[in-house]
């Protein structure tokens, strides 16, 4: 978009025509004759076959004028004595400048399938190469606006928040473990997962991205447990055999197998429930369904291959690298870390034994409390991305000129980069010759990128949107390249929400309009408040006198034909320069079609080759009609749009729809709808909530599977409104707002929960058998299962540190909200799950000890 599109004008003289009797069908016959090449066949001669060629194509302009139209009065008649032949621009429908000053803007759209970034580099190559050849003076700039800057920066970041995690799990497996041997076997379970999950991703078609990358980096602490589960199990029973007089010791190889089979039911069936959870995920839809299902897909194959390997490589590197007595010599107490950690929780879960009412009431309370805030949370579909860039939309009154509206956006320009964060500005205004966008030349869009320095972006957007709006007779809407884009799929305008109007009457519908933007500018965090302009402008309008036309014989085909060519231009031909084509177009010249009394007085040829003035078979008017007409449904739309800042969407939906009802009298007939990004929200959430159920029930039927007792199943599943506890204070301490992301991070929170849930209950009954009495079946096996409960909790929950703490980088907005609420209800379900449930457990047993 941008420069003048060339063209080869006939400009036709419709008085010239009159005196040599021309006709306008017969000037665009010969006008497309005057440039067509011909085939005659060949001819043998000489041996040779000749081909027979005529060739009239030509891009001179004294060839194209010496073209003859017609023989008037025994003298021929050529283009030039009738018409004036000349290149000049195509009428300018749109304009493109950098930095408020005009020039050319190319956009690039790829095929869908095809990879960006690869994409990318061979595009700059080829422009690496065009540069070679342009003339002086003409510069090249191919950073104002690339998909591939935001996914590199946003790969970067997951990779980097994935590499970190990966230090919170090796800290941590070393400070429980304090061995090296025993750390790196359950390491490994980390590269072969992703490897297994990035082949798996290959073969399904699935593309490495900022959402696969981000489920392997919610997964990172989680593809260790399986392996930290074993491990220990394993280390700890080699550890206790060691310590057995020699005669007494089992083999090293069986000891392992035996450690491993121990908690091999309780690690599988905890994978599954994980998977379990994260089932909702796959069952939305639209647009927050294909971005969130690869996360889910390489978060659930990434959890799959670490379970196998801790049931098949783990127990064999164990057998390998943990049965040394040499080294079962020098590590035959637990570390100093766990000792002290064991005796701690002995004396306190001792305590919270004697004082169980106290415990679970505070449970209770905390419950009750987290379910009071996370109703008062705010609501939002999706979280806001950092994308380094703004797409600003503009519009001015329908109906201007080009030439004004340029002005104008120069003003919005020039603002813009008197911003310190701002680095450069790129107008696209109108549209180009072969835009599939129907913009008028009142509409522009803005590209802003921008580096944040010393503020947040809250500030920067805020001082943004002061500058604009202290340019008047513009309407300015505020978003980013593909945060707009959403908006624009979800409810058909480029704005967070949308307020539809349907009914009959524009003028009514429009004053209606403006009284609801008037209504809801006040309410706190509405901002970009805009009427869609569908108003009247002005316009020429011809309409047929009948009766004249069957007077002079003229066909409302030809009536038709004549406004296109005569005042609009109509494309007759090619003229070729080298390889390049540009369109040979007729129509009547600036002085017989530039004004409305021109258009009056332009000559239309009657039935006997006479002419006469346009005037005469048609009635010509200056009026005004709709620049547009928007319809959803057959009915006529208008819409008032508006964007959100600083504030939870549901929340300022609601007082919008409050403020509409209270202040607006609709006419009769007249209706509103509400759409935007609210409604994929409450649409989503209803999906996730209606299929968590379901989920629930899966993961219920599992346990029960593990345990054959529903009431064990209940005990474990008291991990989930102790994880809730963490989830909810985490995120109203944090951003405040519950969105999709947070939600599904919820779902996967409940999966996650349930393992240490598992692996206490599973001991408790493996010690049940072994004949000990209920409290001390309690006291051991709590102790027994902490250093793993609080492993897996931990690398599960540290590791989302660095994807938490990133939340306003690119590429961490999606993940961000998960690993909040993930990291925060791990925290509290791990710290409550070994006090609550032992006290449960406890108090359930007793009572089914008196009953019998």
């Amino acid at each position: 978009m941008g420069g003048e599109y060339k063209q080869y004008q006939i400009l036709a003289n419709p008085q010239k025509m009159r005196y040599y009797n021309v006709s306008i069908d017969e000037l665009m016959k010969a006008a497309e004759a005057t440039n067509q090449n011909s085939a005659g066949g060949f001819i043998n001669e000489y041996g040779n076959q000749y081909n027979i060629r005529g060739i009239a194509r030509t891009s001179n302009f004294d060839e194209l004028g010496n073209s003859v139209v017609k023989m008037y009065k025994n003298v021929p008649i050529r283009i030039s004595d009738i018409a004036e032949v000349k290149a000049a621009a195509a009428p300018k429908i749109g304009l493109g400048t950098i930095n408020a000053k005009q020039s050319v803007l190319l956009t690039v759209k790829k095929q869908p399938g095809v990879n960006t970034l690869k994409l990318t580099e061979k595009l700059d190559a080829s422009i690496e190469e065009l540069t070679k050849s342009l003339p002086e003076g003409v510069n090249v700039n191919t950073h104002i606006f690339r998909q591939s800057d935001f996914i590199n920066s946003s790969i970067g970041n997951v990779q980097k928040a994935l590499l970190e995690g990966s230090v919170f799990v090796i800290v941590i497996l070393f400070l429980f473990l304090m061995n090296y041997r025993t750390t790196m076997i359950s390491l490994l379970a980390i590269p072969i997962s992703l490897l297994v999950t990035v082949i798996t991703l290959k073969f399904l078609g699935i593309t490495i991205n900022t959402m696969t990358l981000g489920g392997m980096a919610i997964a990172i602490g989680d593809l260790v447990d399986d392996a930290i589960i074993d491990v220990e199990n394993v280390y700890k029973r080699l550890r206790q055999n060691h310590l057995l007089p020699k005669e007494e010791r089992k083999n090293p190889l069986q000891v392992v197998y035996d450690a491993s089979c121990e908690i091999r039911s309780s690690i599988i069936n905890a994978t599954f429930i994980i998977i379990a959870a994260f089932l909702p995920l796959f069952f939305l839809t639209g647009m927050e369904g294909r971005m969130l299902q690869p996360l889910g897909i390489a978060f659930i194959v990434a959890l799959f291959a670490s379970l196998i390997v801790a049931i098949t490589l783990t127990p064999v590197l164990c057998s390998f690298m943990l049965t040394s007595d040499k080294m079962l010599d020098k590590k035959s107490k637990e570390s100093w870390l766990v000792s002290r950690l064991n005796k701690g929780y002995e004396a306190s879960l001792q305590k919270a034994l004697n004082h169980k009412k106290l415990i679970l009431s505070g449970a209770g309370i905390l419950f009750v409390a987290s379910i009071i805030t996370l109703t008062n949370l705010g609501r939002n579909f999706l979280p806001d991305f950092n994308e380094g860039s703004l797409t600003i939309t503009a519009i001015t009154k329908p109906g201007i000129a080009l030439e004004e509206s340029n002005k104008v956006k120069v003003l919005a320009e020039e603002a813009l980069l008197t911003i310190p964060e701002v680095r450069l500005t790129a107008r696209r205004t109108g549209r180009s010759e072969l835009d599939e966008h129907s913009f008028g030349v009142n509409t522009s869009e803005i590209e802003v990128p921008f580096t944040l320095t010393d503020r947040s972006k809250s500030e920067f957007l805020q001082e943004v949107r002061e500058k604009l709006n202290q340019i008047q007779g513009v309407n300015f809407a505020i978003g980013q390249p593909l945060s707009h884009r959403i908006d624009h799929i979800l409810s058909g305008t480029k704005a967070n929400i949308a307020i539809k109007m349907f009914g009959d009457d524009l003028n009514l519908m429009f004053q209606t309009a403006n009284q609801i933007k008037t209504s809801i500018s006040t309410i706190e965090g509405v901002v970009d408040v805009n009427v869609e302009q569908q108003v009247e402008i002005p316009q020429i309008r011809i309409t047929p006198r009948r009766d004249m036309l069957a007077k002079y014989g003229i066909s409302i085909t030809q009536f038709s034909e004549f406004i296109h060519v005569a005042f609009g231009g109509a494309k007759v031909s090619d003229v070729f320069e080298g390889i390049r084509a540009f369109d040979l177009i007729v129509k009547y010249n600036e002085e017989n079609r530039g004004s409305i009394e021109a258009i009056r007085n332009a000559l239309i040829d009657t039935w006997d080759g006479k002419k006469i003035p346009f005037s005469y078979v048609a009635d010509i008017q200056s009026l005004s009609g709709p620049n547009t007409i928007n319809r959803e449904n057959v009915q006529r739309k208008l819409v008032v749009s508006a964007n959100v800042a600083d504030r939870d969407l549901s929340g300022i939906v609601a007082d919008i729809q409050k403020s509409v009802d209270e202040n607006i009298k609709l006419p009769e007939g007249y209706r509103i709808e509400y759409g935007g990004q609210f409604e994929s929200e409450a649409k989503a959430s209803r999906v996730l909530m209606i299929t968590s159920i379901f989920s629930l029930l899966i993961i219920f039927l599992l346990l029960f599977q593990e345990f054959r007792s529903s009431q064990l199943a209940g005990i474990i599943m008291l991990n989930l409104p102790l994880a809730l506890i963490g989830g909810v204070f985490t995120i109203f301490f944090t951003s405040g707002m519950l969105s999709i992301p947070a939600i599904i991070g919820f779902i996967t929170l409940f999966g996650i929960a349930t393992r240490n849930g598992i692996l206490l209950i599973s001991n408790y009954q493996s010690l049940k058998e072994k004949g000990l009495q209920l409290k001390e079946i309690i006291l051991n096996g709590s102790v027994n299962r902490l250093s793993p409960i609080l492993m897996t909790a931990l690398t599960a929950a540290l590791a989302l540190i660095p994807m938490a703490l990133a939340s306003d980088q690119p590429g961490n907005e999606i993940q961000s909200p998960m690993a909040v609420v993930i990291l925060g209800g791990l925290l509290t379900s791990t710290l409550l799950n070994i006090y609550v449930i032992p006290i449960v457990y406890l108090v359930l047993n007793k009572k089914k000890q008196e009953d019998e």
